[in-house]
């Protein structure tokens, strides 16, 4: 025997309120003008607790935001710096200076 809320599904708001809803607003959604690959720039952002400056750096640097994961230190492997710390390493080593000249923001 089927349920009685199957048999008798709620009404929609149109149908409650007595007259036809206004369809909802779009919602302005930042990721439906970004390009994919800044979008993982920025999960990885979130995810790692990375500045735009250290975001900026593996770029210009060439890194690959989905193995941060390999690189991050978890706190599990006493041996690794930070991912932070690494990233101004492995820049400071290739360009000789400490950070970009300009810090552009990703957004």
């Amino acid at each position: 025997m089927k349920q009685l809320h199957q048999l008798n599904p709620a009404p929609k708001r149109a149908d409650r309120d007595g007259v036809n809803a206004a369809p909802e607003p779009q919602r302005y959604n930042w990721r439906s003008y970004l390009s994919n690959k800044t979008q993982e720039w920025i999960k990885a952002k979130k995810k790692y607790r990375l500045s735009d400056t250290h975001i900026q750096m593996a770029r210009e640097l060439g890194m690959n935001p989905k193995k941060f994961g390999s690189l991050a230190n978890h706190k599990q492997e006493k041996w690794k710096a930070p991912l932070p710390d690494f990233i101004e390493d492995l820049y400071y080593k290739k360009f000789r200076k400490e950070q970009p000249d300009v810090i552009k923001k990703l957004k």
